[in-house]
């Protein structure tokens, strides 16, 4: 069976686009397309994948596991553990990995849930 040529009919309503209005056209329909997986992936986290972003920041799997860990006590892992650290890092204009030991050591989670408003809970 032959397929049926039907390009020039499929392509009608885009004939008379200029170049620019057929790349911006792409974007936007690009972004469409990733629009859900990107909704998806910023209101979705688990533990596993927070542990496994601090550790590509660095630490150790069990330095990961604490941080996520004080994280998930404070209700913060929802806005992402690498982000808090950078954040926290940039507000106290400090390294990445100075801040993330300081938060395994059980400091500066006041000021994460101050600037992020997590629920205080058990910590």
């Amino acid at each position: 069976m032959k397929r049926e040529d039907d390009f020039l009919k499929r392509r009608e309503h885009l004939a008379d686009l200029t170049e620019e209005q057929l790349e911006a056209r792409f974007w936007e329909l690009a972004e469409k397309i990733v629009e859900p997986m990107v909704d998806l992936a910023s209101k979705n986290t688990t533990p596993s994948i927070e542990r496994s972003v601090v550790m590509r920041m660095g630490f150790s799997s069990i330095e990961a596991k604490g941080i996520v860990e004080g994280a998930l006590d404070r209700g913060l892992v929802g806005k992402g553990v690498g982000h808090i650290i950078y954040r926290l890092a940039k507000e106290n204009n400090s390294g990445i990995r100075e801040t993330g030991l300081k938060l395994l050591d059980g400091e500066l989670w006041d000021e994460a849930i101050d600037i992020f408003g997590g629920e205080n809970r058990g910590a």
